[in-house]
């Protein structure tokens, strides 16, 4: 599961922070949770509407694709931060976020009772229409004496007291499973394959479905290649090396923008009829329409379905095990969204890699083997081998995004 924790107060040094952090490292094989922070919210004035701003977005996309909240409030006046009640404000107004969204509430305090009056203030708010979430009933964790808790690397010191945080934490993630049935999923609006409507990073000026797109439109905007290096948010390589390093990954990677046009893969030096997931060089810069050109209109629709799912944010991601492969083979698809700094959608990325091997690898080392059936490694018995469908809910086979007979997927 995917958390998001809101920091419930703009202040640089604050216990509430310390105890989202604190969960985020001692709780990390229960759950993922990711810190939002909201000093940069403007105070709310309705009649200066800055729903679309950086800040406003990014707290709204980041909430809205999250599986469950953690609001950790402090006590101020009986009550909760201005910040946090002004972001609020913000995630009710024109953008509503929180609509069915399991929420927790925590809070740290300098004082015995925890911020018990601000987490019944916050209840209020979250329960009042526009905001509508479903916060966790009970399940109260206030910490006291917030100054004395924690030591001098952020961890929380009583024992007890991480005992009973990690049973609050037990039961929201239960909570979480429960509300996420009710969910109903966005509606897919028709998705534009045909990359009509041009993004910021769109190279125009070359047809995107010329066989030598990557040529012509590498030489419009100068690209740079070899040995040039190419900064990146935690290394700086070369564009060599990163053709390298992309080369040597044990899988098939593609990546087409939220425009749907397919700009790459790698695993170029392999034929296409050596990949699991078919690829000529003649493809990238392509329309997701031309890539797919070949599919049947059921299968077509398969295809805006991965995309619509992942860029409404209905799924974080998409899998499928393709039926029909040979008995060493069991040829999975795996489709991530990828978002801009703001959080909002920008993609998608797709690996495509035998699972076996791994299967095999990973039942050796740990002296399991698979049970249910005549199941083995080599056709594993929980895997409908008709309709690709598992029993731990892939995509049911009538939105199965790969078609088994063209190693053709969503992009």
């Amino acid at each position: 599961m995917k958390f998001v924790g809101i920091v419930g107060s703009n202040a640089d040094q604050s216990y509430n922070r310390m105890l989202l952090q604190f969960i985020q490292r001692h709780f990390k094989v229960k759950f993922e949770l990711e810190l939002l922070e909201i000093k940069d919210v403007p105070m709310f004035n309705q009649d200066e509407d800055q729903s679309n701003s950086f800040a406003i977005q990014y707290l709204y996309n980041k909430i809205t694709r999250a599986d469950g909240v953690i609001i950790a409030t402090p006590e101020h006046n009986h009550t909760i931060t201005p910040a946090l009640k002004s972001t609020l404000e913000w995630l009710s107004f024109n953008l509503h976020p929180f609509e069915n969204k399991p929420v927790m509430i925590i809070g740290a305090s300098y004082y015995d009772q925890g911020t018990s009056r601000a987490q019944v203030h916050l209840r209020k708010i979250l329960d009042a229409p526009g905001v509508n979430a479903y916060t966790l009933p009970g399940n109260e964790f206030l910490l006291g004496k917030a100054k004395e808790a924690f030591d001098d690397k952020g961890n929380i010191i009583n024992e007890g007291t991480v005992k009973f945080l990690e049973s609050c934490l037990d039961n929201f993630i239960k909570y979480v499973g429960v509300v996420s049935k009710l969910k109903k999923p966005k509606p897919i609006a028709p998705e534009d394959l045909d990359c009509t409507k041009p993004i910021a990073t769109t190279i125009t000026g070359v047809d995107p479905d010329d066989p030598d797109w990557l040529e012509k439109a590498s030489k419009l905007v100068n690209a740079v290649e070899g040995d040039t290096y190419v900064k990146l948010d935690n290394g700086l390589l070369t564009v060599n090396q990163l053709n390298m390093f992309l080369n040597a990954m044990p899988f098939e990677l593609t990546y087409a923008d939220d425009n749907n046009q397919f700009l790459y893969y790698n695993n170029s030096h392999q034929e296409p009829d050596t990949m699991l997931g078919k690829r000529v060089l003649a493809q990238v810069g392509n329309r997701l329409s031309t890539v797919h050109g070949t599919l049947p209109p059921a299968r077509m629709k398969n295809v805006e379905w991965v995309v619509g799912t992942l860029r409404n944010g209905n799924q974080e991601y998409v899998r499928t095990i393709v039926p029909g492969t040979p008995a060493e083979i069991i040829n999975t698809h795996n489709y991530q969204a990828m978002y801009y700094p703001d959080g909002s959608y920008a993609g998608i990325n797709e690996i495509i890699f035998n699972f076996k091997p791994w299967l095999d690898w990973y039942l050796e080392a740990t002296g399991q083997r698979l049970v249910g059936g005549s199941g083995t490694a080599a056709a594993p018995a929980h895997v409908d081998a008709t309709s690709g469908a598992s029993d731990a809910g892939s995509a049911p086979a009538t939105s199965t995004p790969t078609d088994a007979n063209s190693g053709a997927s969503a992009h």
